[in-house]
């Protein structure tokens, strides 16, 4: 792309989509090494608010958020 040219207007949804992505590509990600159900480890990096909700959700459920993590694995998908 020239850099003299401007970039199409994106769509409203694509304009949201792309904002959402800068923001949280600017954000301090957490990476969480967990176990998968199968034994696989698995990394997951969660923004800080993702790390706060699964560490208040773990705390509830009496677990380790790699814990917490791995029984989740074992729940069925939705759908």
């Amino acid at each position: 792309m020239n850099p003299s040219t401007p970039a199409p207007e994106p769509a409203p949804d694509d304009d949201a989509f792309v904002r959402a992505l800068v923001k949280t590509s600017r954000q301090r990600t957490i990476h969480l090494k967990w176990t998968d159900r199968d034994g696989t480890a698995r990394l997951t990096a969660l923004t800080a608010a993702e790390a706060s909700r699964v560490n208040a959700l773990a705390r509830a459920a009496g677990l380790a958020p790699e814990a917490f993590l791995r029984a989740a694995a074992h729940r069925p998908a939705a759908g």
